[in-house]
């Protein structure tokens, strides 16, 4: 059984800055697509931000320019680092991995994990 950490979300002030992290754990042999969503209270869950195994990445519109996904597959770990922030970046971040190949041969698919909060002040 895989499962996601995330650390990170904090409190912090506009124009501010936050590296979120989320590690994954288990006998993983590899990770493919990992993601980085948000849900803000009353809102539907949004995809912010995806990246594939190669290295390959994808951001909504509204972080493009502000938002850095990375990550490093020797630690099964992906990170978010979020610059400018903005209030309208308060959420709830969750991170995603589409699928996960075990050790035993199992693959695990969409895990997610508990979630980390973001708070922007203005």
């Amino acid at each position: 059984q895989v499962q996601l950490v995330e650390s990170g979300g904090g409190l912090v002030q506009a124009g501010g800055s936050l590296r979120l992290s989320c590690a994954a754990s288990g006998s993983i042999l590899n990770i493919n697509t990992m993601a980085w969503y948000r849900q803000a209270p009353g809102k539907q869950r949004e995809l912010v931000a995806t990246i594939t195994y190669g290295g390959r990445t994808n951001y909504v519109d509204s972080v493009k320019g502000r938002f850095t996904i990375s990550r490093d597959n020797a630690k099964n770990t992906v990170y978010l680092q979020m610059n400018s922030l903005k209030p309208e970046d308060t959420a709830a971040y969750f991170c995603n991995a589409d699928r996960v190949v075990l050790t035993t041969g199992i693959t695990q698919y969409n895990t997610w994990g508990q979630g980390t909060q973001v708070t922007v002040s203005s």
